[in-house]
């Protein structure tokens, strides 16, 4: 674990973006053997499988379709996704003999990948509890002992997008599941996460960010933090005003 905790942190140092970060990890691992969840127009899939011709197999899950009980921004027409659903098969299509497109929710086509097929599941798709539960406990016996499970949008604030939408819970629920499996797991920098699955129950969880001190929820619906919230969608300007003023303060 150790070595594996020093190889995360160099490709930490050596990253500038989610995707040089992602493309330094999977390089450091050697994964051959990789699924994407959310994968949308393919861009993300697309710079993966440019820059690491080592993966050989490459599952690329998505409904791509308009989903009735998903109230998250994304969630639009079906025209859109199919759209999207063909950019991303045109943006792939060079590696078309390492992906395999399985169109469908998690629950649909989660049994098509082999149990302990995979070094790298990331998921980027349902970010609210019901989805990030769905997909962890899914693709996680899909995940070879020493593999890992990562991710997007391991936001700080449940509120990543606004009160109007479902809150955003792949933190704290990947950091429980982690501790439910006895696993490592990594708060890193551009809203990701990274788990290891181990046959060592060593629960622990590694904050790289020094974003993530408080790991329950009681205070993220505290009244005060939820009429700021509020208040913030209801008068931008006020915080667009705020972050001016303290911009010009630092400068000052």
């Amino acid at each position: 674990m150790d070595n594996t905790d020093q190889m995360i942190r160099d490709c930490v140092a050596r990253s500038t973006n989610r995707a040089e970060l992602w493309i330094n990890l999977l390089r450091s691992a050697n994964a051959r053997h990789v699924v994407e969840v959310g994968v949308l127009k393919g861009e993300f899939a697309s710079t993966i499988l440019r820059e690491c011709a080592f993966i050989s197999k490459y599952y690329m899950i998505d409904p791509w379709r308009h989903l009735d009980d998903w109230n998250k921004p994304a969630n639009r027409e079906d025209e859109y996704h199919e759209k999207c659903f063909l950019t991303a098969k045109q943006n792939t299509d060079f590696a078309g003999e390492r992906r395999i497109i399985l169109r469908g929710k998690t629950t649909e086509v989660v049994d098509t990948i082999p149990l302990n097929d995979l070094d790298v599941a990331y998921l980027d798709g349902d970010h609210t509890l019901r989805g990030i539960t769905i997909d962890v406990i899914g693709l996680e016996p899909r995940v070879r002992e020493g593999g890992w499970i990562g991710g997007d949008d391991f936001h700080s604030s449940i509120w990543q997008h606004s009160t109007a939408f479902e809150p955003t819970l792949v933190f704290p629920f990947s950091v429980y599941f982690a501790e439910a499996i006895g696993a490592r797991i990594y708060g890193l920098p551009y809203n990701q996460f990274l788990m290891v699955k181990s046959a060592v129950k060593e629960f622990k969880f590694v904050d790289l960010t020094g974003r993530f001190s408080d790991v329950g929820l009681k205070g993220q619906f505290h009244p005060d933090r939820f009429l700021k919230q509020k208040m913030a969608e209801a008068f931008p300007w006020v915080r667009k005003a705020a972050k001016r003023m303290v911009a010009k303060g630092t400068r000052e």
